[in-house]
């Protein structure tokens, strides 16, 4: 059984005694765990997570693969360490900043999320994989569950709401995050693939009356480009979660 495949609830590289931080004599000049995780952040984010390796890191960081081992245990040391490092981009707002309005507090934290799900495809499939009890992580979610505690919902619904807004949003940006990376591969522009997309769409059989509801409802919904329809989807959800959230607490 591998390392990975043994893992436990109470393995993380942030638990004491973690990930080693050299200083012992013989360790690799140069190497240092923030330069280790820098890189490990642009190979994920150039090559993506299926491709990682401790060995394509070495050879980005121009070192022995047996080098990062002075620095870290195992390869999911060092994703967890990139899971962190990519929480630390959000911009964190004021919780007990009483002059901004919570629920502009909690657009800016779900948008933000957005952006970064979006920023790095790898990310969200790492998020379920490790506990997120880095310093980074920590701080983004004690920053939300004090914005959402503002709302004035009793307290039993406090994580309920959070995993209203949260998991839409991790949805709504993994999803993005893999549309616009396949994409990418094509060669095309988001517009161009879109249009090319909804025409095969249209010569499978049977799918007409279908296409014909949905173009009816893109068409209200409005927006010229690919990138604006999603805004305004995303924006007219999060609305609906934010108006659930202002119904709970007039509800008692």
């Amino acid at each position: 059984m591998t390392k990975q495949a043994g893992r436990s609830a109470r393995d993380s590289v942030w638990r004491e005694g973690g990930p080693r931080r050299g200083g012992r004599s013989g360790q690799p000049s140069g190497l240092d765990r923030e330069r280790i995780t820098e890189a490990s952040v642009r190979l994920l984010d150039a090559e993506g997570l299926a491709k990682f390796s401790m060995r394509r890191l070495a050879a980005e960081l121009n070192v022995t693969a047996m080098s990062l081992y002075w620095y870290v245990d195992t390869k999911d040391d060092l994703l967890e360490l990139a899971l962190d490092a990519a929480f630390a981009e959000l911009r964190l707002p004021d919780p007990e900043n009483t002059d901004e309005d919570w629920r502009e507090q909690l657009r800016a934290l779900a948008t933000a999320y957005r952006q970064l799900l979006f920023r790095h495809p790898w990310l969200s499939p790492l998020a379920g994989r490790f506990l997120n009890i880095g310093p980074n992580a920590l701080a983004f979610s004690r920053v939300v569950q004090r914005v959402v505690r503002r709302a004035g919902l009793p307290a039993h619904g406090v994580t309920g709401a959070i995993s209203a807004v949260f998991q839409f949003v991790y949805g709504f940006g993994t999803i993005e995050g893999h549309f616009f990376a396949r994409i990418a591969d094509t060669g095309l522009s988001p517009d161009e693939y879109f249009e090319q997309a909804m025409a095969v769409v249209d010569e499978v059989p049977g799918s007409g009356d279908v296409m014909r509801e949905s173009k009816d409802l893109m068409a209200a919904r409005g927006g010229d480009t690919v990138a604006e329809m999603l805004d305004r989807d995303f924006t007219f959800a999060l609305d609906l979660l934010i108006a659930g959230i202002e119904a709970m607490v007039a509800r008692g």
